[in-house]
């Protein structure tokens, strides 16, 4: 079983390869309809597990799509609402 520090520099590890990638034009929108689908296709089924897996999946793919370095949040700037976000 990997001990806490493998895992935080696993984490470490995946975040660099991520960013040494390029990104290709609407990368973030196509994530963020990802998240909405996981919620989506998720939030009625039967299933405890799969209703909390898709919670899971969604959020994370939502919050990827907003914060990530090509995301949302750098759109949402330029909007009036969005003048008082730094990144």
């Amino acid at each position: 079983m990997p001990t806490h520090n493998t895992a935080i520099r696993r984490i470490k590890e995946l975040k660099q390869l991520d960013d040494s990638r390029p990104s290709f034009p609407g990368e973030h929108w196509i994530v963020l309809a990802a998240g909405l689908g996981a919620w989506l296709a998720s939030r009625r089924h039967p299933s405890v597990v799969v209703r909390t897996l898709g919670l899971v999946a969604g959020t994370a793919l939502v919050g990827r799509a907003a914060s990530g370095r090509d995301g949302i949040a750098k759109l949402v700037r330029y909007l009036p609402v969005g003048g008082g976000i730094r990144r």
